[in-house]
């Protein structure tokens, strides 16, 4: 997965830290490497994902929260 922040600032975080990432920063993480992101105020970015992920989070889009551990599960995804 790669995002590329537009405006704004995302911030990941990892096992071992925590990055910030301002405008004009891309990320790259590679697959394998548990993180979650979130937004830091008003933030527009470009996420670039693999087919895979791309399919994980349009089913997670249509599917009922209490029911996202099933998809999560499915495509062997977990929450960090």
């Amino acid at each position: 997965e790669a995002w590329h922040v537009v405006e704004g600032t995302l911030e990941f975080k990892f096992k071992d830290r925590i990055v910030d990432a301002p405008k004009g920063t891309t990320v790259f993480v590679p697959a394998g490497v548990p993180h979650t992101y979130s937004t830091k105020g008003q933030t527009r970015y470009l996420m670039i994902l693999t087919p895979r992920l791309n399919e994980l989070i349009s089913e997670l889009h249509k599917t009922p929260f209490d029911h996202h551990a099933e998809v999560r599960k499915k495509y062997k995804s977990e929450i960090v």
